[in-house]
């Protein structure tokens, strides 16, 4: 357990606003089709704003949120798989945003794709004390890398971005758990294999993201459960005294099936899936935020984050706020 706050937090999604009727008029599907298979009813889509201006946004809010400037951070770790360039990073280019100009801050990316978020918090946590405060933000745009013609993927995923500030803070206790498998069969992936045009006389192309649906399901289900138990292990807490789970908003369905073979209600799951879909690395940095806001967070209980995702990659962080 380590003496860790989170001192405020925020979110941000652009302002289009794709509607599962909006998706009948171009694919085959329907909003009955996707709610009942999903839980989504819409996303968030971005026309005008890329992966630094959401995640900037974001952390203005939770900058505001937990009352200090951006001068006090000298931590910035940007969880993304679609950032909007090779380098420099996602996180350098936020700190510009920012004006944060210190040349004591370390900024960088990490890339665990849905799990991206829990695994920046578990980076953040062993950070500081080196560091004092830190940015950890969730942000994506995946939209660019949507195939809109695939029914089976475009109707999952959103764009957003979502930001805490953690800092040490003797109020409040974390636990943290993170795992991974590696997975080269493309049951979860973005585009190919990078190829080298000079050596392998070949043209350069990117692709989509795929995903097996019923692979990532088994995977899913046992990676949420298993980093549940496993994040509570020293805590003296069990799932029943959670007062609240975050999960990556993924599909409900996955979800309802951890609950339900859990033994634990859902009321316990907090759920925003179906405003805005899958968002990534931000997921579960937005509900976390959007659950503050809206009064569910308080001091004094205990808190889940978790999820899963492409790698496989798999965590969880317990707050005991």
């Amino acid at each position: 357990m380590k003496n860790i706050e989170i001192a405020g937090s925020g979110y941000a999604v652009p302002g289009r606003c794709i509607t599962n009727h909006d998706l009948e008029k171009t694919v085959d599907t329907s909003d009955e089709w996707i709610t009942a298979r999903t839980g989504i009813s819409t996303r968030y889509v971005s026309e005008t704003e890329n992966t630094v201006s959401l995640g900037c946004r974001a952390a203005v809010n939770a900058i505001a949120n937990a009352g200090i400037t951006p001068a006090d951070i000298d931590l910035i770790i940007v969880a993304t798989m679609t950032g909007d360039n090779l380098t420099p990073s996602t996180a350098c280019l936020i700190q510009e945003k920012l004006g944060i100009n210190s040349r004591h801050v370390m900024a960088f990316d990490i890339n665990a794709a849905c799990s991206g978020f829990i695994y920046a918090m578990h980076i953040a946590s062993a950070m500081l004390g080196q560091y004092r405060c830190a940015l950890v933000i969730g942000a994506e745009t995946l939209s660019k890398i949507i195939d809109w013609t695939d029914r089976n993927t475009c109707v999952l995923f959103g764009d957003g971005a979502g930001a805490v500030i953690m800092r040490p803070g003797e109020k409040s206790h974390m636990a943290f758990y993170a795992d991974s498998a590696g997975d080269s069969s493309g049951t979860l992936q973005a585009t190919g294999p990078l190829l080298h045009p000079a050596l392998e006389n070949c043209q350069r192309t990117f692709g989509y993201l795929h995903m097996d649906g019923k692979e990532v399901f088994r995977f899913a289900v046992k990676a949420i459960e298993d980093s549940i138990h496993h994040v509570l292990e020293g805590t003296g807490v069990t799932p029943e005294e959670i007062d609240l789970i975050i999960p990556h908003q993924a599909n409900i369905r996955i979800i309802s099936y951890v609950a339900r073979k859990m033994g634990l209600p859902m009321e316990k799951f907090f759920i925003n899936l179906d405003t805005f879909g899958n968002t990534s690395a931000a997921s579960i940095a937005i509900a976390f935020a959007q659950a503050q806001q809206q009064g569910l967070i308080r001091p004094g209980m205990k808190i889940v984050l978790v999820g899963f995702g492409a790698g496989f990659t798999n965590g969880a962080v317990y707050i005991r706020m």
